[in-house]
């Protein structure tokens, strides 16, 4: 008995050898700290905050707090790889106590993370989707009777109610509590359910894909290309790797470092609590 036990416990220490370790991944999902209300829901002047005042920028440390706890090797944040040099220049700015902090979340929460961390940058991986000919065709007007037909369509959503919305608390219960609800695993499954209604149902003539196409260009190519871009940042198996991104980005992003071979997602709010 004693001698099976010790070669069973060797084996499983040999597969546990095996198995290389891979970069852990926390993905933070937030609304923008801006309000720039470029996203399909728009937030009103009078649900919006500032997030420099004095008591949302002690809840601001107080989450920097939380997500330190996760120690992040690696920070990407939500901005274009074109605007790597503008960002390096305010970080290093910032390190050397000569720059104030935007509302933008990218700096309210990845610089101060990224300077207490020691990190010499933050990468850049936003991207954009891209469209067929027949979908750019509408979208950039040369196409104006179906652009016509398509902007009246996505006017008068008939799937309008069955889109999931959460509501607004930032204001009433803080930005903790929004960070929390907006990275909560279930709000973000159900998010993804409002790409597959409304513009991607859309049909020019019965039984075509002209929806299906917009929204693979629109939203499904731009996460992908955000995914690949992460991809192409160095990273060891002992890494650590925070992605800030807007909220509705981790609806696509979470499953793909779900699947991936290559990274382990932890789970946000664990953080959060």
């Amino acid at each position: 008995m004693k001698a099976t036990f010790i070669l069973l416990f060797s084996l499983a220490f040999l597969v546990t050898r095996a198995q290389p370790s891979k970069p852990a991944v926390l993905t933070l999902a937030t609304f923008h700290f801006d309000f720039p209300n470029l996203d399909v829901v728009q937030i009103s002047k009078n649900d919006q905050i500032d997030v420099l005042d004095p008591k949302y920028q002690n809840e601001i440390e107080e989450i920097v707090k939380k997500i330190m706890k996760f120690k992040p090797t690696i920070i990407a944040i939500e901005r274009n790889p074109n605007e790597q040099g503008v960002t390096d220049s305010a970080y290093l700015q910032y390190v050397q106590n000569k720059y104030s902090l935007a509302r933008c979340e990218e700096e309210q929460i990845g610089f101060r993370i990224a300077k207490q961390m020691g990190l010499t940058r933050l990468y850049c991986v936003n991207a954009w989707g891209n469209f067929n000919d027949r979908i750019a065709r509408i979208v950039y007007g040369k196409d104006s009777v179906e652009a016509k037909k398509f902007e009246s369509y996505f006017e008068k959503n008939p799937d309008s109610s069955k889109r999931v919305l959460m509501p607004i608390v930032f204001k009433k219960a803080g930005i903790l509590a929004t960070l929390r609800q907006v990275n909560d695993e279930t709000n973000i499954k159900k998010d993804l359910g409002n790409y597959l209604i409304g513009l991607f149902k859309y049909e020019s003539k019965p039984n075509d894909f002209l929806g299906v196409d917009f929204e693979t260009g629109r939203w499904f190519s731009r996460n992908l290309k955000i995914f690949r871009n992460i991809q192409r940042i160095p990273a060891a198996p002992s890494d650590r790797i925070l992605v800030i991104f807007g909220a509705g980005h981790m609806n696509i992003l979470n499953y793909l470092f779900d699947c991936s071979p290559e990274y382990i997602r932890v789970n946000t709010n664990h953080y959060l609590e």
